[in-house]
């Protein structure tokens, strides 16, 4: 019997709810019947939403939440003043037991609070970083820290390595992850003093592979496994990748409909040109997951449509079976022993 992953969805969190959270929820259970939605929200508006579908109704609950977390609003603020918010409700679900993950498109800061007020870091945990799949020419890697600490320590980029290679070895299968930190060369007396710092403490580490560093032009051919860094370096990274992403399909598009010649070409390259630019759509890989708490938190963009909510559902599925936030939680433990 297969095991139940039983999903808080925030419905009212993001530039495009309800309608996409919903309709990203009823896609994931009509193609898996092993998930559970626990749909948080204004219950009237959700249910007018789910009435517009046919979908296995024992799939998807949905769970009264009167307020909603504006996605300009005080991270601290909406946390502790609203606490009866379809974001709060759905992480407080997994606080209780009653769900195995979050997954929001909402407020950036205030799922980031929320994650370590409502629901707690495991045990030994400093920071816990936001760790999102982005595409390389060999499949995929990591990215952690993209948004969640700027202000990072060197003991933090540490424990981002452990955490970062359990997720990429229990959830992706990449047997000993190679691990590298962003630096501006490949020479270790390189970078910053954060990165000066952190580096040898890496090398130190038995437990991880790290190969050293890791430049940024270099993170696209999929040099490396985990790419470590703080958030303000993530960020810039993660979105600097999604806008030339964006970009490049624009321009291969574009380029295919400039004369009959290139039409025609199109055409024929069609079926294989679609499979590698969908490698350059960030909808395939789901959300961030917050890593080091005591139950999953996913964050996907504000403005996820269906195809990435239902995608960051369904990826709390692997998340749970591999039962990743004990092993996070046993690698860090006994890195302190």
């Amino acid at each position: 019997m297969a095991t139940i992953t039983r999903v808080a969805l925030d419905g009212m969190g993001g530039d495009n709810a309800p309608a996409e959270v919903v309709k990203g929820a009823v896609e994931a259970v009509k193609t898996h019947k092993e998930i559970h939605v626990l749909l948080t929200g204004k219950e009237e508006v959700l249910n007018r939403e789910l009435s517009a579908y046919d979908y296995p109704k024992e799939q998807i609950e949905v769970i009264n939440a009167t307020e909603e977390v504006e996605m300009a609003e005080p991270p601290v603020y909406a946390i502790r003043h609203k606490k009866d918010s379809s974001m709060a409700v759905a992480m407080k679900l997994v606080r209780e037991g009653r769900a195995d993950a979050v997954v929001s498109a909402g407020n950036s800061g205030a799922i980031l609070v929320g994650g370590q007020v409502l629901i707690g870091k495991l045990k030994g945990v400093e920071r816990t970083p936001l760790a999102p799949l982005i595409p390389t020419a060999k499949g995929v890697s990591l990215l952690i820290d993209c948004g969640a600490n700027v202000d990072a320590r060197a003991s933090h980029l540490v424990q981002f390595a452990r955490m970062g290679s359990v997720y990429m070895e229990h959830v992706i299968g990449k047997k000993n992850p190679t691990v590298g930190i962003v630096n501006i060369g490949a020479e270790e007396e390189k970078g910053n003093a954060l990165v000066k710092e952190t580096f040898p403490k890496l090398k130190a580490c038995k437990d991880i592979n790290f190969v050293g560093s890791v430049e940024a032009r270099d993170i696209p051919k999929g040099d490396v496994d985990v790419i470590v860094c703080e958030a303000f370096v993530g960020n810039v990274i993660l979105k600097l990748y999604e806008g030339v992403g964006s970009t490049l399909i624009h321009k291969v598009k574009a380029g295919m409909m400039t004369s009959l010649r290139s039409k025609i070409g199109g055409i024929l390259v069609k079926p294989a040109l679609k499979e590698t630019l969908k490698t350059f759509d960030a909808s395939e890989y789901g959300g961030a997951p917050m890593l080091g708490l005591k139950g999953l938190v996913v964050k996907t963009h504000g403005n996820s449509t269906a195809k990435e909510i239902c995608t960051s559902i369904i990826q709390c599925v692997t998340f749970h079976e591999q039962h990743i936030n004990e092993k996070i939680g046993e690698a860090i433990q006994n890195a302190e022993e």
